[in-house]
């Protein structure tokens, strides 16, 4: 039996990470009644085979609730690692010479294998290494092609495996290993809506991704490396959508510089018209806690506040001991800030000036009309999403609601600000759109009796990027039960 789900009150979205915690259909449905709104599946867990379960769950809500439902797969990308040590583990003090070098013998406090040749290729004199999670810190002092001598800046216990960051150079290393490119097919083929893309350090690193995913999936930047902030327009530019991965940012640099990076990121999604995610240890201590630190609500609420289309939890609800809570907590900090009066001013820091197209031109219009007129939602039917992503753009002050006669578009919106999507089929002339369009404010409860609706299309319609429709409706409220009394 179908359960009614009536629209989030909310514009942001919460992306929730599946996990051992949260991998169960039971899990999967509290979390998206707690409120959340797309679910991420981390490809560096667990094999391939473990994750269809978890996808028929996330699946099987959009007959439970008639509402298409949003699954992101993260790739796990380039790995970085030091070798193995002879005792396990050494003692770096600071001061001393360590070297990295090409030999698979054990290593010792003096030296340990570095089984990345690409590595050696790029590295530079005074370049840094990061170590454990950047808890130990090297510099170079010279290099060829077979080791790398340091002087330890910040020493400490390294043990076996460690991870390594190179933040200082462009490593000539793709952003998809062969694990990636196996879990980039199997995710597409399960139909997955998005694919997040690791190690991102240039745009070619996006070509390579969209070149297999063959438009079966939109495409996700993370934003997690240093030389990625260099090239961020062009990277922007060339996805679907971005990730403020600060887990990985705040490793390879200062903690201090992630927050403005943050804003930076989000800016230029928005100004690009890109949804952006803010992800990583935004309510940290609900991994052990039943209620976060209020560092952690006011850290969220900075997201929030700054337009972004959606905020992510990770380990909190994929492997936390309060899944379910933190997603409400997410869901109730979003509420919170968006009920201030603030709120809109404050997402409208960031200017998004339209493009000189009719499509751009009308999005920024209908946020106008809207709110002049004082309309209850704006509606628009697409069928590629690209309409959708324009008017999300504007951040106007009522939600949207897309109707698409295409699954696969209404599942990727999702993630998009504000966004309310409905899988329909398409209509074939202006009246049939502006009928339906008043059936579907009533069915979904985002408009009622004598309120006005935006409405934005494109004629002739079925026509992808033909948008050059606007028109203002006014509902009487009895169009459902006209509707079905003529059927019946």
């Amino acid at each position: 039996m179908t359960k009614a789900f009536t629209p989030r009150s909310r514009k942001v979205r919460v992306l929730a990470t599946l996990g051992p915690a949260s991998n169960t259909p039971e899990m999967v449905a509290r979390l998206f009644e707690a409120g959340a709104d797309a679910f991420r599946i981390n490809m560096s867990h667990g094999d391939q085979a473990s994750k269809l379960p978890v996808i028929a769950a996330i699946r099987a809500l959009e007959k439970e609730y008639n509402r298409p439902t949003t699954i992101l797969a993260d790739l796990q990308g380039p790995k970085l690692r030091v070798g193995r040590f002879a005792e396990g583990k050494v003692m770096l003090e600071t001061g001393s010479q360590f070297i990295l070098d090409r030999s698979d013998a054990p290593g010792d406090a003096t030296r340990v294998e570095l089984p990345h040749r690409e590595i050696f290729a790029a590295i530079t004199p005074e370049a840094r290494l990061l170590l454990d999670d950047g808890k130990l810190v090297l510099r170079v002092v010279e290099h060829d092609d077979t080791r790398i001598v340091t002087r330890v800046e910040v020493g400490g216990m390294l043990s076996n495996n460690k991870g390594l960051n190179v933040p200082d150079v462009v490593l000539p290393m793709a952003a998809l290993t062969p694990k990636d490119i196996s879990d980039l097919h199997f995710a597409v083929d399960a139909g997955v809506d998005w694919i997040a893309l690791s190690f991102v350090q240039r745009p070619e690193d996006l070509a390579d991704a969209r070149k297999l995913i063959q438009g079966r999936a939109a495409l996700l930047a993370k934003i997690e490396k240093p030389s990625a902030v260099v090239r961020l327009e062009e990277i922007v530019e060339q996805c679907d959508g971005v990730m403020v991965a600060r887990g990985d940012l705040g490793v390879e640099l200062p903690p201090q510089s992630v927050p403005p990076l943050q804003k930076r990121i989000v800016e230029t999604a928005r100004r690009l018209g890109r949804p952006v995610v803010v992800a990583t240890q935004m309510l940290e201590s609900m991994i052990t806690s039943p209620s976060p630190t209020r560092a952690e609500v006011s850290d969220v609420a900075t997201a929030v506040y700054d337009g972004a289309d959606a905020i992510m939890l990770s380990a909190e609800s994929a492997a936390g001991s309060w899944p379910a809570e933190s997603v409400a907590m997410m869901d109730a900090i979003a509420n919170s800030v968006e009920r201030d009066p603030g709120h809109g001013d404050r997402v409208h820091f960031t200017i998004t000036r339209p493009d000189p197209t009719t499509a751009d031109a009308l999005a920024e219009a209908a946020k106008n009309i809207a709110r002049t007129v004082d309309a209850k939602a704006i509606l628009c039917f697409t069928i590629s999403g690209s309409t959708a992503r324009r008017i999300a753009r504007e951040r106007p002050g009522v939600p949207i609601m897309v109707l698409t006669p295409k699954l696969e578009t209404a599942r990727r919106l999702g993630l998009l600000w504000g966004v309310h999507a409905v899988h329909t089929r398409d209509v074939g002339s202006f009246e049939e759109m502006i009928a339906k369009a008043k059936r579907m404010m009533l069915r979904h409860h985002m408009a009622g009796a004598s309120d006005r609706v935006v409405v934005c299309a494109g004629v002739p319609f079925g026509t992808p990027g033909s948008t050059n429709v606007l028109h203002v409706v006014r509902l009487i409220g009895d169009e459902l039960k006209n509707y079905e009394k003529n059927k019946a």
